[in-house]
């Protein structure tokens, strides 16, 4: 199936520039980055890395970072843009690793992409070495419920209100933005938090961060008025 990402990889690398979209810069890197880098990890795999910027963060404070994409022209760039670092084409359901062999696993604003976001899960579980960490960022599900309407506006335009309609039915749905279409896949909270303790991991930590202190103060207060992304620390126990 046709997900619009071999289409939008172009205006994709463009709206990410060399340090990331607002959401990403000013929202959830100030929380990734020190939570990845906690444990002090030495190998990490980076799911659905897009075109590498967050691994050539890790891989600049010193920690060995694997991405895999499924989208070439994204693989192409982040090789490009990381040449000493190592990029992978292929997908979270079906991850090309063995048992337990990374200390961290990262999935930034990915599961949102996945078909099968509990495959994505179970694998992402089986790669992670005992007493290891996975970080996840993922859109919130009362933003994600209305992801293809949008803010309800007043009749001149301005954001009234953010619609949560049909959270509890989950569905594949095409949003478009900056000249990116792609698919996402809005799902309740649930279905992630019963796929998570299914694959045996513990939750360490979560938070529905919000922007940052010197974020642009229209943009700030926008991501203010919506709980846009949550965040969630995972630990695998050791046997």
């Amino acid at each position: 199936m046709d997900n619009g990402w071999n289409q939008s990889a172009d205006a994709w690398i463009a709206s990410q520039g060399d340090h990331g979209d607002f959401g990403r810069r000013y929202v959830l890197d100030p929380v990734m980055l020190p939570r990845a880098l906690a444990a002090s990890p030495s190998r990490a795999l980076d799911v659905g890395c897009g075109e590498g910027r967050f691994c050539r963060q890790l891989s600049e404070a010193g920690v060995a970072a694997t991405g895999i994409e499924p989208t070439p022209a994204l693989v192409g760039a982040a090789r490009a843009r990381g040449p000493g670092g190592q990029y992978l084409r292929g997908v979270g359901e079906h991850l090309p690793f063995g048992d337990e062999c990374f200390d961290l696993v990262v999935s930034y604003l990915t599961l949102v992409d996945i078909a099968d976001s509990d495959a994505a899960i179970r694998e992402m579980a089986r790669v992670l070495a005992p007493g290891g960490t996975l970080l996840i960022a993922n859109l919130s599900g009362f933003s994600s419920a209305s992801a293809d309407d949008g803010w309800c506006r007043s009749l001149l335009g301005h954001r009234r209100h953010y619609p949560i309609d049909r959270y509890l039915q989950e569905r594949a749905m095409w949003v478009e933005w900056r000249g990116i279409r792609i698919v996402n896949h809005h799902r309740p909270m649930r279905r992630y938090m019963q796929a998570l303790l299914a694959a045996g991991l513990t939750l360490t930590w979560f938070d529905e961060p919000e922007p940052v202190a010197g974020a642009p103060a229209d943009r700030a207060a926008q991501y203010r008025r919506v709980p846009w992304f949550v965040v969630m620390e995972w630990r695998k126990g050791r046997d």
